[in-house]
């Protein structure tokens, strides 16, 4: 499995790319593979501030559909339009073309307290 250093991640398996005030949000490799085929993410949340820890929206496989958490406090800007003619890419991509949402952090001080690639493999036992 793949774990980027330059990412930061939570124990609910999404993973945060900061880009100044901004940052990308999917899931992680362990979660798409944890999930099998991905056929459909649904993000109902454009233009709202979610708080950390709430739902942001769904990502559905062939047998569950999984909640999508909010890793830190901002405003949904973007949903990655490549995954709703694509949903695969979660599975295929999950750090790059198959990002899911693209925020404007409430706090950018509040990703120092996301988990480390180090610490989020620990925390699955990878």
């Amino acid at each position: 499995m793949n774990f980027p250093a330059e990412l930061k991640y939570t124990k609910d398996h999404e993973w945060v790319r900061v880009e100044g005030d901004e940052a990308i949000i999917g899931i992680t490799d362990f979660a798409q593979r944890e999930l099998g085929d991905i056929v459909f993410v649904d993000i109902n949340t454009i233009g709202e501030e979610v708080a950390a820890n709430e739902v942001f929206g769904t990502v559905e496989a062939v047998k569950t559909v999984s909640d999508l958490f909010m890793p830190v406090t901002a405003t949904v800007l973007e949903v990655n339009e490549g995954i709703d003619a694509s949903p695969e890419l979660v599975n295929t991509d999950p750090y790059g073309e198959g990002w899911i949402i693209r925020v404007k952090l409430s706090n950018p001080a509040d990703v120092d307290t996301l988990l480390s690639a180090d610490g989020y493999q620990a925390e699955i036992n990878a």
